[in-house]
């Protein structure tokens, strides 16, 4: 049905289909909502204080992601932002480093 869900399902939501088409989402969209995490759970207290942010890509699709690269006083609705690979944290029994998608403002 052409239907896009963010994350993947075993199902579609629209149609009820198991058949998917494999699809790249967009890198570029803009800021709809946010929060200033302040108090972090378990493994992230270091990373105090960031954001957390509902980011609408260019297709239509919501995602919800940690924004990067911005001081969380100049977060603002609206705001150009594109996906970047960055550090999420470190194991420190193993000594894995774990990336993931991340969103900053758009250059």
């Amino acid at each position: 049905c052409g239907h896009v869900d963010f994350p993947p399902r075993g199902r579609c939501s629209k149609c009820g289909s198991e058949a998917f088409t494999p699809y790249a989402l967009p890198e570029n969209g803009k800021l709809v909502s946010f929060t200033i995490v302040r108090s972090a759970p378990k493994g992230f207290e270091k990373m105090t204080p960031y954001v957390l942010g509902v980011v609408e890509l260019n297709d239509g699709t919501i995602i919800t992601t940690q924004l990067t690269d911005i001081d969380p006083l100049n977060v603002a609705i609206g705001m150009p932002l594109e996906a970047v690979f960055r550090k999420v944290f470190e194991d420190g029994d193993s000594g894995i480093i774990e990336y993931a998608i991340k969103f900053r403002p758009a250059l």
